[in-house]
């Protein structure tokens, strides 16, 4: 795992993907240790208990088919 200012790198199943922050905002004040904790309890999924984040690998793959959302009223 590398990370950096915008983002960090997350090896997957023999695949190197890139989590940029900007895309994935809930790990901007994460700290090493919590970005690090991650798991994958069944395939193409991964969590970060710690954290309380579940995402699919094929939403990182390409955030934008994964557009966030708020469901609270603006």
């Amino acid at each position: 795992m590398n990370i950096s200012t915008h983002g960090f790198w997350l090896a997957v199943a023999g695949e190197e993907l890139f989590l940029p922050f900007k895309e994935f905002p809930w790990f901007r004040h994460a700290t090493v240790n919590q970005i690090a904790s991650v798991t994958m309890p069944s395939p193409g999924h991964l969590s970060w208990p710690d954290l309380d984040i579940d995402l699919a690998v094929a939403s990182v793959r390409d955030p934008s088919a994964f557009p966030l959302v708020s469901d609270t009223p603006a």
